[in-house]
């Protein structure tokens, strides 16, 4: 009786033992294993300051911190440029109340000559008009004082001679008189007319001069146009470069790398960190080409990590490389003299992964694989 349990033990441990490598045996040849496999990522990105350099205020992130796209990675000493805004903002508000002042005194002044001016005008030509008319009654007096002269001379004549009553000779010479007195007094005027003629002409030239004044203070109040303008365009840039000492995440990612501390002093275009995409993860394998044999672009495959032994990614083959990994190497083989050693090469595949933990991940890590080989074999 024990004999036949003895045998009927054995005979189960045969058949579980033939049904374990049954199973082992065709895992194996439905999958491709190897633990040739490593972490990568597509977008790999060194994070520096922009056209800034300046001494490290903050750090906010470290190696294998999460972070959001736009979230503040670092921040420089931005002191020296606020003081540069301050100062542009001061020489700004003079400049600009310099221009007001300026621009009310060439409203006064604009005013004050267009009123001067037009009463100059009118001045001249209302002098020029009087000037006219006493210089043809003067003529008209002359032309008058010159019969008169004649009319005296020949009175004088028949009076001598008694012809003429010596009251028509006296009429004569009083109109002469009268006529000599008018022409005097309007002789005089004329003098004075021609004396203000020349200040309405001064009043006129001084208008000319403070045109010239006026188109010189409007150059001068576009000449502080221009240097507010450049100001501006100067504080504008002060701001762009104020911006620019923050150091933003420019996507959702891993911090792989802090190259700096705070207090360092770096320059622009220097690397404060490394960060990794966070969807840019795949898997690299080095698959032997002995296991090829089946594996296609669209596979599915498991991956396990040797830190996280307990997790597991899924993923599918991306990409399977046309050449093997020693075509790569820095020091590829030769083989002019022939090789006596046969050397399984290893064919480079990249892994999509499509499920698992991406916050766990970093660039490096190493695994292990089994990809779903394709029932369909490769034709010849």
């Amino acid at each position: 009786m024990g004999r036949k349990i003895a045998i009927i033990v054995v005979i189960i441990l045969i058949i579980v033992f033939a049904f374990i490598s049954f199973r082992w045996i065709k895992h194996r040849m439905e999958y491709a294993m190897t633990n040739a496999v490593f972490v990568e990522s597509d977008n790999m990105s060194n994070l520096s300051f922009y056209r800034v350099s300046g001494k490290i205020k903050e750090l906010y992130k470290d190696e294998g911190d999460y972070v959001k796209k736009g979230e503040i990675l670092a921040k420089l000493d931005d002191k020296d440029y606020k003081l540069q805004l301050d100062a542009i903002d001061e020489k700004v508000k003079s400049l600009q109340f310099k221009k007001k002042q300026l621009q009310h005194k060439l409203n006064r002044i604009t005013d004050e000559l267009n009123i001067n001016e037009k009463i100059a005008n009118i001045t001249y030509e209302e002098l020029k008009k009087n000037i006219d008319l006493i210089n043809q009654n003067l003529k008209e007096i002359d032309l008058q004082i010159n019969q008169l002269e004649k009319d005296k001379g020949r009175y004088e004549r028949l009076l001598s001679k008694k012809l003429i009553p010596e009251r028509k000779y006296e009429d004569i010479k009083l109109k002469l008189d009268l006529l000599k007195e008018k022409r005097k007094t309007l002789l005089t005027k004329l003098e004075q007319l021609n004396i203000s003629l020349k200040k309405a002409e001064q009043n006129i030239s001084l208008s000319k001069v403070k045109k010239k004044q006026i188109k010189e203070m409007k150059n001068a109040i576009l000449s502080l146009d221009s240097n507010i303008k450049e100001l501006l365009k100067k504080k504008k840039d002060v701001e762009n470069i104020l911006q620019y000492t923050v150091l933003k995440a420019p996507f959702e990612g891993v911090i792989a790398k802090r190259f700096v501390s705070v207090g360092d002093t770096v320059r622009a275009g220097i690397p404060i960190y490394s960060e990794i995409e966070k969807n840019s993860f795949y898997i690299k394998v080095l698959l032997e080409e002995t296991k090829l044999e089946g594996v296609e672009v669209g596979n599915k495959a498991e991956i396990t990590l040797d830190a996280y032994p307990d997790l597991t990614f899924e993923g599918v083959v991306e990409k399977i490389s046309p050449a093997s990994a020693a075509k790569f190497a820095l020091v590829p083989r030769d083989i002019s003299a022939g090789e006596f050693t046969k050397v399984s090469q290893r064919i480079p595949i990249k892994i999509k992964i499509t499920k698992g933990s991406f916050s766990v991940l970093r660039v490096g890590l190493g695994g292990e694989v089994e990809i779903k080989k394709s029932k369909k074999k490769h034709k010849e």
